[in-house]
């Protein structure tokens, strides 16, 4: 049997498992639909391939390493807040969720009452018939993990801004991944719905309490409405031993406008895949990236940006650092269909790279059916500045330090887009505590 015949069968007994395990739903429970639906369309992809252009440089090899089991037990009920209190976020006074294994956790959440334009629920918690309407209507599955979420999500968040509220403090959604006896999987499922004319910012963060093996499949669904407003900030810390997949799925309304800042910055192996689409006219987005690799890591980007309708603007920078044999994929594609005219849109990718066994793949496309259109991409590699490195030396300052400053100086434009102030305090401080690691 050939490694990708391993995998494949591997593939095929979660899904067995954990239908299994979510094998309870009442036939006229909506959610149970979902899961029908995702069942059947984990048999139709199969596994990914090589030969398939989103999957070419992004092995999947971790599957054979580690033998994953769905996760079954609900939230770890012993966790107190004092487990988690290094993971909170100074100063945050809005709605907190936070989820364990990608379960709904309610004694480490402060969600606050539903009313006041925001209403909040789980997907656990809700009823028969009971899911919103915009549930699994965006989501793309245009793999086998995406569609494995769909078949197996047993929690998550589900968030409603009604139209014209303006909320004052961000809503905070915390991932904590927590050790088991044995490897596992877990399939958080996400849906945000920002109401005609509302303004919110939405917080989301993965980390872990240990170094321990596991699998985060995390799919999110994110609806903007006409003239609605989202900022969006996401960082993702998990275990140096973990695999993170994230699909975000993103639909944008006429006139509305979404900001979205990611700091991808641990597991072994971390994918994050966002589809955006424009789906009324004179809608802005804007996207920034930074990713880090060290000594065996993967951290991998793949953007599917679809201007579909005319008048739309979107700006899409990435950059990474790379260290040890750290690898990274880039793999950002703008298309701009034949009657989006007025679109303008930009997309870049930069890559530092610290080590000359390192390896970046990156390949930013633009695919351009319309002719009234400004659209442009670019990529770069290249390693520190010596003689800025030597200008710091001669000040007194270490080598390593120098190093993790220039670093930091470049992600600097990336960092700063994180309007939290303290998100983008507690990025700035993980790069250059990761950085640190690499350099002893």
């Amino acid at each position: 049997m050939s490694a990708a015949d391993v995998i494949a069968t591997d593939v095929t007994r979660v899904l067995a498992d954990g239908l299994a395990h979510a094998g309870g739903a009442a036939a006229n429970d909506a959610l149970h639909a979902v899961r029908e639906r995702g069942a059947e369309r984990v048999r139709a992809l199969g596994l990914p391939e090589r030969r398939q252009e989103a999957w070419r440089y992004t092995s999947l090899g971790f599957l054979q390493r580690a033998d994953y089991r769905p996760f079954m037990d609900g939230p770890f009920s012993e966790l107190q807040m004092s487990d988690i209190e290094d993971l909170l976020l100074e100063g945050h006074q809005g709605p907190r969720l936070v989820f364990v294994n990608g379960h709904y956790a309610p004694a480490l959440s402060t969600p606050g009452r539903s009313g006041d334009g925001l209403r909040v629920s789980t997907l656990a918690a809700s009823g028969a018939d009971a899911l919103p309407a915009d549930f699994d209507q965006i989501a793309a599955h245009g793999h086998v993990f995406s569609a494995l979420n769909a078949a197996l999500a047993a929690d998550g968040a589900l968030i409603e801004v009604t139209p014209g509220t303006e909320l004052s403090d961000p809503i905070d959604v915390l991932h904590v991944a927590v050790g088991a006896d044995e490897p596992v999987i877990f399939h958080p499922r996400h849906l945000f719905v920002i109401g005609q004319g509302a303004r919110a910012a939405l917080i989301e963060r993965y980390a872990s309490l240990g170094d321990s093996v596991y699998f985060n499949n995390v799919l999110l669904e994110i609806a903007v409405a006409d003239g609605a407003q989202l900022r969006h900030e996401c960082l993702q810390q998990e275990s140096p031993l973990a695999q993170h997949l994230d699909d975000l799925n993103v639909q944008l309304g006429a006139g509305s406008t979404y900001r979205y800042t990611l700091a991808a910055l641990g597991g072994e192996w971390s994918r994050c895949d966002i589809t955006l689409r424009f789906a009324g006219e004179g809608a802005s987005a804007e996207l920034n990236g930074l990713m880090l690799a060290r000594d065996g890591q993967l951290n991998d980007v793949h953007l599917d940006i679809d201007h579909a309708v005319p008048a739309c603007s979107s700006r899409e920078t990435f950059k990474s650092i790379l260290d040890g044999r750290g690898r990274v994929v880039f793999d950002g594609r703008i298309r701009v269909a034949r009657d989006a005219q007025k679109t303008d849109a930009a997309l870049a990718n930069h890559n530092l790279m610290l080590s000359r066994a390192a390896e970046v793949d990156t390949k930013p496309t633009l695919e351009i059916f319309a002719d009234d259109v400004k659209c442009s991409h670019g990529t770069t590699v290249g390693e520190l500045d010596k003689d800025m490195l030597f200008y710091l030396r001669s000040r007194g300052i270490a080598e390593p330090a120098g190093k993790r400053m220039l670093c930091q100086g470049f992600a600097e434009d990336v960092l700063h887009n994180f309007d939290d102030a303290a998100m983008r305090a507690r990025a700035a401080h993980l790069l250059d505590q990761r950085l640190a690691r690499s350099s002893e």
